[in-house]
Order: structure tokens, then sequence, then C-alpha cells
């Protein structure tokens, strides 16, 4: 596309995911339920690893981080689209490229940290008795710091690299945030370059990472069959679904989305994948490890006893 001579454009009108105004009410008391069960799961699971001794593992420790980016992750962008929900969505440039680096930077944070998580079960299946030594402490804040550089360094590459884009008359963007794609889609000037940087950055980040998780479980998988006993098969397994349920659903959508090309099909396509990645995931991700998690149940059982006591001696 030339180059545009005129004015350029400084704001941006979010389009949100629908103009049926009964259909926009009841998306905004559904996608409000979903933020509060978001962010009280999470918190409740921050707080049970912080305040609950048998809790104060590596595998926890990550959990936790992983709870409180979700928490950061969401807020990005949910109460923004519920905004739109009610009223005219307008955003600034400024405003806009602030939310696309850090809806990037928290989400290529959280791969990074899945992909650490399942290295931690990877030791501590495949060596127990070496667990406490390669997991120690100064081990699990380098993975946890590593993350949120590595988020930090390739979120400000998109930030950037838009912010130098000239914006002209087409000011609405098709999604219900600021995404790379839809945004550089406005842009009054060739955007190879972009899309290219996109694909690549976004593409090897979740592509690596997603296979470094899946090797971690290779190696459990082999591992797994060496054991006789269906009983051990069976507790290896669970102590595995939930972080593989998450991997799932979180690389899923992401590759899906930033792989592809930025046409109209595909912009359609990434709004409701999304939904899925910033609104349900990171609702679900707190119940998939409280159901499936015994340690979890305990402490969740054990804290809520304990503050029914106490209420209950207040009483008195």
């Amino acid at each position: 596309m030339d180059e545009w001579n005129g004015t350029l454009t400084t704001e941006f009108t979010l389009m949100g995911i629908t103009n049926v105004l009964w259909l926009q009410k009841f998306l905004f008391v559904l996608v409000l339920f979903f933020y509060f069960l978001d962010i009280f799961g999470n918190t409740v699971i921050i707080s049970l690893v912080m305040i609950d001794l048998t809790l104060q593992s590596p595998m926890y420790f990550l959990l936790a981080n992983l709870s409180f980016l979700d928490i950061l992750f969401s807020t990005v962008t949910v109460p923004k689209m519920m905004y739109g929900f009610l009223m005219e969505n307008i955003i600034s440039k400024n405003g806009c490229i602030t939310q696309m680096y850090f809806f990037h930077f928290l989400g290529c944070a959280e791969g990074v940290l899945l992909a650490a998580m399942g290295y931690d079960r990877y030791v501590a299946i495949c060596h127990p008795l070496h667990y406490k030594v390669i997991m120690g402490k100064a081990t699990c804040i380098q993975l946890v710091f590593t993350a949120w550089v590595t988020g930090l360094t390739s979120s400000l590459i998109h930030a950037v690299m838009t912010s130098q884009l000239p914006f002209c008359n087409n000011k609405k963007v098709k999604h219900f945030f600021c995404d790379v794609k839809p945004v550089i889609k406005l842009a009054c000037k060739d955007i190879h370059v972009n899309e290219l940087t996109l694909a690549t950055v976004s593409g090897f980040l979740s592509t690596s990472t997603f296979l470094l998780t899946i090797l971690s479980y290779i190696y459990i998988i082999v591992h797994l069959l060496q054991i006789r006993s269906s009983k051990g098969r069976v507790k290896i397994f669970s102590t595995c679904s939930s972080h593989l349920t998450i991997v799932i659903l979180f690389y899923g959508t992401a590759m899906c989305t930033y792989l592809g090309p930025a046409s109209e099909n595909s912009i359609e396509k990434d709004r409701v994948a999304a939904i899925l990645f910033t609104v349900i995931t990171p609702t679900l991700n707190p119940i998939i490890y409280t159901l499936r998690n015994k340690e979890v149940r305990k402490s969740l059982e054990k804290n809520l006893n304990r503050s029914n006591i106490v209420r209950v001696t207040i009483r008195k």
C-alpha cells in the first residue's frame, strides 16, 4: 500500500464481538462472570501456595506464578472488552500499542512458564532423588525470570514495529482488543515485513516452547512405560494431566492464531480463539488444578475448615 500524505489516525475504534444489542448485554454478564471466577480462582491458588507449608515446592511456586500471569493476562483485555459491550470502544494509538505490548508480553511469558512447568514434572518423575537439588530455589527463580524477560523482549519487537506504521482513514479494529494482526491490517503502507516478523517471532516462541514441553512429556512417557505397576502409572499420569490439559488449551489457540497470515477470514477466527485464551483458559486453569490435584484440594479444604473454626470461635 502507498504512503498516505493526509491526516493520520491517532485513535482506533474496537469493533468488539457483535453489534446485536441483546447479545452484547448477555455477553457482558457472561464475561463478567468468567472474569470474576478467573480473579477469584487464581487468587485462591496464589494464597494457598503462600500460606500452606505443604505446597511450598517448586511445582506450586511455578503454579502460583502461572496464576499471577493469568490474572494480569485477562485484565489487559477483558475490562476493555466489557466496556465495549456497553459503550463505543475508542482507544488512542498509544493506548492500543500499550495494550498490544502487555498482551504479548504476558502471553509469551506464560508460554515459557508452561514449558518450565513441563520440565519440573520431568525432573520430579524421571529424577525424583535429585529433584530438590535440580529444582532448587535459585533454579525456580531463574525459570520465572527467563519467562518474564523473554516476554518483555519479544513483545517489544511487535510494539515498536507497529508504532512505526502510519494509519490512515480506516480506524476500525475488527477485534475486541488491540492485537497485532487486526491493527497492522489498517496501516497505509506495506505490512509484509510486520507479518513476517509476527509469524517468525511469535511462531518460533510458541512452537519452540511447545516442543520443549512435549519433549519433557516424551521422556515422562518413556519412563512411564518402564513402570510395571499400574497404580504407579496412574499416580504419575494424575500429576501431569492438569498441566497437559492447560498446555493443549493454551498452545492450541495460540499457534492457530499467530502462525497464519492476516487475512479477513483469519482475523474473524482469531477473535473466537482470543475469547478462549483471554477469558476461558485463565478461568479454567485454577479449576483444573483444584479438581485434579489432591494436594491443592486438601489444602483448600483444610484452610476452609480453619476459617470456619475461627469464625465460630469469634462468634462465641
